[in-house]
């Protein structure tokens, strides 16, 4: 007997097709570094560096292992976007010319000594409260060290994707006046994919583009889910008017209906907490989650898909099911269940064409 397999298929001509979209967004001279941190949001570094290198400027990452990963199969700009911590990651960093986020004066010390900050991009606080220099801080560092230095402004908004959202004038008006108090040559980032979508005009030299690229921005019907999470049919059963499905009896049949127990749980990252009526497809038709999910099996509602067998696909989300829909309907966002699936759900990835 062939043994069964819950999958993820992800689809390199989707990121393409994604990437291009966003970039016509975008003004000429803007530069695009596709963020692909955290293994690609799940979707495998190196084959999405591979895939997407001929369209970007260059990639932004934390941890400098994937730096290191990267800069086997690229020569583009990739930026480690939380810095380095030691003289050690520094020095390799400097062999390997990566850029650097500078965000605190730690990380200011360990490079100061340097005579080109071209590639030193240095964070300033206006909003978010996680990294960053204060802004009175950075120019205090600026009036003694950066005035004859090229380097790269940037900072991080807080609430992008809300485009009336007062605190985004707040952060740009914050991070505009400094720029003014700077030299010509400092080069500025602040946009992300929401910043992109909804304050197209503050993309200035660099943009740092992540969700978008995966089709995981809510906003935005135009862009693809390149996930499908998909996974088989193992039983079908008919239950009864008023009969109970899965633990706790949460969900209770108010007519005759057809169930299915598809080979995917919360063992394999699909949140316990998903809740009845989450759509899924089958066979192309909408059908919708019955009962708690339990940690390998997930009950769904198939009662009006009528050609349904076991063995046949139920997906999760996928091109046809953007991850938007489970997301929103279940209060999550799309960047939990890029990077939650685990290791037992096989990987496989269709490389451009």
């Amino acid at each position: 007997m062939t043994s069964i397999k819950s999958e993820l298929l992800i689809d390199g001509n989707v990121l393409r097709e994604n990437i291009l979209s966003i970039k016509k967004r975008l003004p000429e001279d803007s530069k695009f570094l596709a963020v692909i941190k955290s293994d690609a949001y799940g979707h495998n570094l190196t084959n999405i560096v591979n895939d997407i290198d001929d369209l970007v400027d260059g990639f932004g990452v934390v941890r400098i292992e994937e730096a290191l990963e990267i800069r086997k199969h690229s020569n583009k700009t990739i930026l480690l976007m939380q810095g380095v911590y030691s003289k050690e990651d520094f020095v390799l960093s400097r062999k390997q010319q990566f850029d650097l986020v500078i965000h605190n004066l730690f990380q200011f010390n360990i490079v100061k000594n340097e005579e080109s900050y071209e590639r030193f991009w240095f964070k300033i606080n206006t909003g978010m409260n996680r990294l960053g220099f204060e802004i009175d801080d950075f120019l205090k560092i600026y009036d003694e060290n950066l005035q004859d230095k090229k380097f790269i402004l940037m900072s991080h908004l807080a609430s992008s994707n809300e485009k009336n959202n007062s605190a985004n004038k707040n952060q740009f008006k914050l991070f505009n006046d400094l720029s003014k108090n700077l030299h010509k040559d400092v080069k500025k980032s602040i946009a992300n994919t929401g910043c992109i979508f909804n304050y197209p005009e503050y993309s200035f030299d660099w943009v740092r583009c992540g969700i978008g690229i995966y089709g995981g921005y809510l906003k935005d019907k135009k862009l693809k889910t390149a996930m499908t999470l998909r996974s088989p049919i193992i039983n079908l059963r008919e239950i009864r008017k008023g009969e109970k499905v899965g633990y706790d009896g949460r969900a209770i049949a108010e007519k005759d209906m057809k169930i299915a127990s598809i080979y995917l749980g919360y063992a394999d990252g699909l949140p316990v907490t998903i809740k009845d009526g989450t759509a899924v497809m089958v066979n192309d038709q909408i059908a919708s989650v019955f009962g708690k999910v339990s940690m390998d099996l997930t009950t769904i509602d198939v009662t009006s898909i009528s050609d349904c067998s076991v063995g046949d696909w139920c997906e999760f989300f996928s091109p046809k099911l953007p991850i938007s829909n489970i997301a929103k309907s279940n209060k999550l966002i799309t960047y939990y269940f890029m990077t939650n699936i685990k290791s037992r759900v096989k990987k496989v990835y269709k490389s451009r064409d």
